[in-house]
């Protein structure tokens, strides 16, 4: 039964990853390196940060080096929020009266201005700060606050927090927020990765906080109307008027490029669904919707979790303005030729669809969906 909780900082409560990735990238320009895009800096960056540093600022001492990440991100931090779903799984801590602490490596003066902005220090027991290695600092966060491991659970973003908590032999939940990719989480070996914070919240609910049975739970795929039972999702190839397709990357499809889309819920039609899911997800209106092909994707490895989709796979076009707005469950988006998208780094479903949309198109001459038919 899990009764003490551990969060890591940033990455698992707050986004303050553009905030890191300018002042990072300050530090490498002060010592004459390139700059990192994000993509490179979430592949490289770790921790301790001080291998960081060694790997690519050996010549330049470490004082010098904090001197310079700090004080360009005090003029960053105004950008760092709270993450979605983290404020609720912080009410749902005190609601069940877990004691909650945090481990971070995060400087004392930035937690600081930050809980006081998010109200997030409110929900802590004890934060524990500037913390270069957790694994050195986990047992004696156990024995200071007289908790038992196998009642706590240690939830972060870093391959670094999911061996804090194995050294100190606690329960470990990866969350995809943050820095590091899903494969790196799944080569640390958590209990548990979820998307996000709500997904954990859900998943402790289950189990009634018994986390060996939420993990279970899971595993088994009980939370699908019946347990087993493969899941049918809706996804869309939006074309916008120039005849460009929106692609969008996801933390838990590896990072990868792929389309909108989602569950089919009970009494919804699949195109109904199809325009709520791009409703939500980017803020799209979409018409002339057109079925193109069904997939079995089967525990596929490209996902976060062990699952099955049916996949229903439709083109359609973008009604009115072609601004998109994301929600939490995408990173980043592109609107891209066919061709160009077809370059991508994109997950498996996806290639598909773009395959059989492309030789839909190179035997009709069709370069979107035609306005004539439609659902």
């Amino acid at each position: 039964m899990i009764r003490n909780i551990i969060f890591d900082w940033s990455g698992t409560l707050v986004d303050d990853l553009p905030a890191v990735l300018e002042a990072s990238n300050y530090v490498l320009a002060q010592a004459g390196k390139a700059a990192m895009s994000l993509d490179q800096f979430r592949a490289e960056f770790s921790l301790p940060f001080t291998g960081f540093y060694d790997r690519h600022t050996p010549d330049v001492p470490m004082p010098q080096l904090e001197a310079w990440f700090h004080s360009r991100f005090k003029e960053a931090q105004h950008t760092v929020v709270e993450l979605p779903h983290a404020r609720e799984f912080l009410q749902f801590c005190r609601t069940r009266k877990l004691r909650t602490f945090l481990l971070s490596t995060i400087h004392s003066d930035h937690f600081a201005v930050q809980s006081r902005v998010t109200g997030f220090g409110a929900y802590l027991d004890r934060p524990y700060t500037d913390v270069w290695d957790k694994r050195k600092k986990i047992r004696d966060l156990l024995a200071e606050n007289n908790l038992r491991p196998e009642q706590t659970l240690f939830i972060g973003d870093m391959e670094h927090d999911i061996e804090t908590a194995h050294h100190g032999g606690v329960h470990s939940c990866a969350v995809l927020t943050g820095y590091n990719t899903l494969a790196q989480l799944r080569a640390a070996r958590p209990g548990l990765i979820v998307e996000h914070l709500g997904e954990l919240r859900r998943a402790l609910e289950e189990g009634d906080l018994d986390f060996g049975a939420a993990v279970d739970r899971r595993s088994s795929r009980q939370k699908t109307a019946a347990p087993g039972l493969p899941i049918p999702t809706v996804g869309g190839l939006i074309f916008n008027r120039a005849g460009e397709v929106l692609m969008v990357k996801t933390h838990k499809w590896s990072d990868k490029w792929g389309i909108p889309g989602g569950k089919i819920q009970w009494g919804e039609t699949s195109p109904a669904a199809l325009r709520r899911e791009i409703r939500e997800e980017t803020g799209l209106k979409v018409a002339d919707i057109q079925f193109v092909l069904a997939q079995d994707c089967v525990r596929s490895k490209e996902f976060y979790r062990d699952a099955h989709f049916i996949l229903l796979n439709y083109t359609c076009r973008v009604v009115g303005r072609s601004e998109v707005t994301l929600n939490h469950e995408a990173q980043a988006f592109r609107w891209v030729t066919l061709a160009a998208a077809k370059k991508l780094k994109l997950n498996r479903p996806t290639r598909t669809l773009l395959a059989a949309v492309l030789k839909k198109n190179t035997g009709g001459h069709q370069t979107s969906p035609s306005r004539k038919r439609h659902v």
